[in-house]
């Protein structure tokens, strides 16, 4: 079932208002399952004839949502199936998302992260560790950041695998502009992700709230190579609210304060080779069956 223009119309007139945080949107609409009766509860619900300003309002969206069309600018909101649904699980949920690319509701992937000015041996660790998880059948999500992240979505096409690319602007810019390239071949082969409205430009506010997006989406976070007050550490900490888990390089747990922390810490795992990456892997993928397992056990009883 397609969502209709209107409940789409009454998710970004919600939006436009700014009288609420949009992750505050995102729950009541998905709550609700209808952005229509969001609308109409803060608006007036029940009243005999609308408000000149609220139908102004809806035909204000209506017509930017038009627009949207006329430029071929495709998204998916929290009402839609085809939005990806670990993103709902998360307090931080987009309500809506801005795609180029082949978009899945059950895109399996982990996030693999790091420094902007990561040396060459991490960006070297990097596209191994995006190659063996293309490997695996997983799909690798980053940030399309210089580094780290563009060598982990460098490494994941030459592989011939599927790599997902959250960015922290509107989905027809391109930053860093240096990425530009990678960017368009991302959005052809993968998938290019942006959760803010189109022509966005990036901001301070921008690249963490996209880290908690990217923390969401995917199965786990990866860290390869970061500094003190990388920041990667925000979407560690998301990770962790989330209750995703983190894989930190040892590299990563001895060179900073907040990787020393994390280690000991139930969802953290800390790996020294290769070997190690494909240990701890293998039991974040396990770990729903096993919970599954124990649930049915536990109904059997």
């Amino acid at each position: 079932m397609t969502t209709s223009r209107s409940e789409h119309a009454a998710l970004l007139a919600l939006l436009r208002k700014r009288e609420e945080p949009w992750s505050r949107i995102a729950a009541q609409v998905a709550f609700e399952g209808s952005a229509t009766a969001v609308w109409e509860a803060q608006n007036g619900e029940g009243l005999l004839f609308d408000l000149p300003d609220d139908r102004s309002a809806l035909d204000s969206a209506l017509s930017e949502i038009a627009q949207w069309g006329e430029r071929a600018l495709k998204f998916t909101t929290v009402l839609d199936r085809s939005y990806p649904r670990r993103l709902l699980d998360i307090h931080e949920t987009p309500p809506i998302l801005f795609y180029e690319g082949d978009l899945r509701p059950n895109d399996m992937g982990m996030s693999v992260v790091g420094s902007r000015s990561a040396s060459l041996d991490g960006q070297r660790l990097a596209a191994e560790v995006a190659r063996f998880l293309v490997d695996e059948g997983l799909t690798v999500i980053s940030g399309l950041a210089s580094g780290v992240d563009a060598a982990s979505h460098r490494a994941a096409l030459e592989a011939g695998g599927r790599t997902v690319a959250f960015i922290g602007t509107g989905i027809t810019r391109e930053y860093p502009a240096v990425n530009a390239r990678l960017q368009h071949e991302i959005a052809e082969r993968g998938l290019v992700l942006s959760q803010f409205f189109p022509d966005a430009p990036p901001t301070k506010q921008s690249f963490p709230m996209r880290n908690a997006s990217m923390s969401g989406y995917g199965l786990a976070t990866i860290v390869i190579e970061a500094g003190e007050h990388s920041g990667t550490r925000n979407q560690v900490r998301k990770a962790g609210e989330h209750g995703r888990p983190v894989i930190l390089t040892k590299q990563v747990a001895s060179t900073t304060s907040w990787g020393a922390v994390l280690q000991g810490t139930p969802g953290v795992h800390i790996v020294g080779s290769m070997a190690d990456l494909r240990r701890a892997v293998t039991e974040i993928r396990e770990r729903p069956r096993l919970v599954e397992e124990a649930l049915a056990a536990l109904a059997g009883v």
